[in-house]
């Protein structure tokens, strides 16, 4: 259920491929299908990072199960990458923030996780 929220302050002219492509990008890095893949995308002119207004991003990745130290560096990496090529923004110009909430905490299909998948 890999759901990324992306806020940064570089202005995408047409979101929608960038999206549809960082969907498919996202459910390939995370391997998860891209039936459970949430992508979004918001733009802020006023984010500012290290006192400048820059390209700069935060990214919040929450998902389940695949979030943990041993594999969060591989994904820091390939993001940062993926977001200095797709959007002009280096690596030491954003967070990314990796969340797993536990199953009992993610609501989907009227239940929980927990419920969908056991505990």
């Amino acid at each position: 259920m890999p759901a990324l929220e992306l806020k940064t302050n570089v202005k995408i002219d047409d979101p929608k491929p960038f999206l549809l492509e960082f969907s498919k990008f996202s459910a390939e890095l995370l391997n998860k299908p891209e039936l459970y893949i949430s992508v979004s995308y918001s733009y802020n002119e006023n984010l500012t990072f290290n006192g400048s207004l820059d390209p700069a991003l935060l990214l919040t990745i929450t998902s389940l199960g695949n979030i943990n130290p041993e594999v969060n560096e591989k994904y820091s990496k390939a993001l940062f990458e993926y977001f200095e090529k797709k959007l002009g923004v280096p690596d030491d110009r954003g967070y990314i923030t990796f969340y797993d909430p536990g199953r009992a905490y993610i609501g989907h299909k009227s239940t929980t996780a927990a419920g969908l998948f056991g505990k």
